[in-house]
């Protein structure tokens, strides 16, 4: 099973924080506008890639585009940055990293904190917070000032790179699934399908799943995937109970995670799906956490059948982001067929 490594990376490196996605809205419309019937953007900045199907109903797919990272806060008097943080971290893994400044022009910045050297034993000791943090451009404050400003993004600096059968890198979450959705596409892209299909490429969702919430009012519909990466805890000292998923084991199918508990029938139907077309699969239960599925769930008069195709990432959240290259191609074969075979399916209730 093979996956484009290099669109994927492309994607990957694409800077896009929770409000600042217009590079990587951008890619996303130049690789899916010859693939869909019509593409459609709204005032939030979700972008709508639509095929046209032969009945009735509609599907909504929703991919984020945006990563976690940072909003310029403040510049002191020797030029260091402050920021407030676009998304979830664990402040640890800030330490010795790098990170992108959106100004006038992109300047590299270093996370840094208070030498180990001069720390007390006390301050050693302790948790780290956001607040310990500040970034070194390098740079006087003058020169700072000319270039970033109160507001400016700031997103992580980070190689994507191959690792046996894994790709790592920032930014998988969730880059996977934009690179995922736009491969669908691209397989749907000459073949007749059931319903309007609405593959939408999704902003905020870091930040509370604003995006998909605003999309999913807008098309109000039928059936609804949600499309992210997953915890795969499957590490040294995890007992089997808490691995969520695991690296190599197949695509995951959604049961449920804080924000949504997955229509029965859509699970039912996204099981049977993977094993008609020997899709390797495993299930998912997360117990902490949400996706746009919630949104695409409820935000719609009535609700939608909701389920969701979840890759197995290690390492989420943190620079070095971890998947298997057959999951991920899994995930795109289990999405393609689970959109164009919903009308073979029963979904009432029983």
């Amino acid at each position: 099973m093979s996956i484009d490594t290099q669109l994927l990376n492309k994607i990957c490196t694409t800077p896009g924080a929770p409000g600042f996605e217009q590079k990587v809205r951008e890619l996303v419309i130049n690789e899916v506008k010859h693939l869909v019937d019509e593409i459609e953007t709204d005032n939030l900045g979700n972008v709508y890639a639509i095929k046209r199907g032969t009945g009735d109903k509609k599907v909504m797919i929703g991919a984020h585009m945006d990563e976690i990272g940072f909003i310029v806060t403040h510049i002191d008097d020797n030029g260091f940055v402050r920021f407030h943080t676009l998304g979830g971290f664990d402040p640890k893994t800030l330490t010795a990293q790098r990170v992108i400044v959106h100004g006038k022009k992109d300047v590299i910045g270093v996370m840094a904190s208070k030498p180990i050297h001069v720390m007390t034993t006390e301050e050693r000791n302790k948790i780290a917070k956001i607040s310990d943090y500040f970034i070194d451009t390098g740079m006087s404050a003058e020169e700072v000032k000319k270039i970033i400003s109160v507001g400016d993004s700031i997103t992580r600096e980070r190689e994507f790179i191959e690792m046996g059968d894994c790709v790592n890198g920032k930014s998988l979450d969730n880059r996977l699934a934009v690179f995922i959705l736009i491969e669908m596409l691209r397989d749907l892209k000459d073949k007749t399908v059931p319903y309007d299909i609405y593959g939408v490429f999704t902003v905020q969702e870091e930040v509370g799943i604003r995006g998909a919430n605003v999309a999913a009012m807008r098309i109000n519909p039928d059936f609804g995937f949600g499309l992210d990466t997953t915890i795969a805890f499957d590490l040294p000292g995890a007992a089997a109970h808490e691995m969520i998923t695991k690296l190599g084991e197949g695509t995951a199918i959604k049961l449920m995670d804080s924000s949504t508990i997955c229509d029965y029938r859509m699970v039912d139907y996204m099981k049977k799906t993977a094993d008609n077309h020997n899709i390797k699969w495993q299930p998912e239960i997360l117990t902490a956490g949400g996706t746009d599925t919630a949104g695409i769930q409820r935000m719609t008069e009535g609700g939608s059948i909701a389920g969701a195709v979840s890759i197995p990432t290690r390492h989420l959240h943190q620079v070095i982001e971890m998947a298997h290259k057959e999951d991920i191609r899994g995930s795109i074969d289990l999405l393609t067929a689970c959109v164009s075979e919903l009308d073979q399916y029963d979904w009432s209730f029983k």
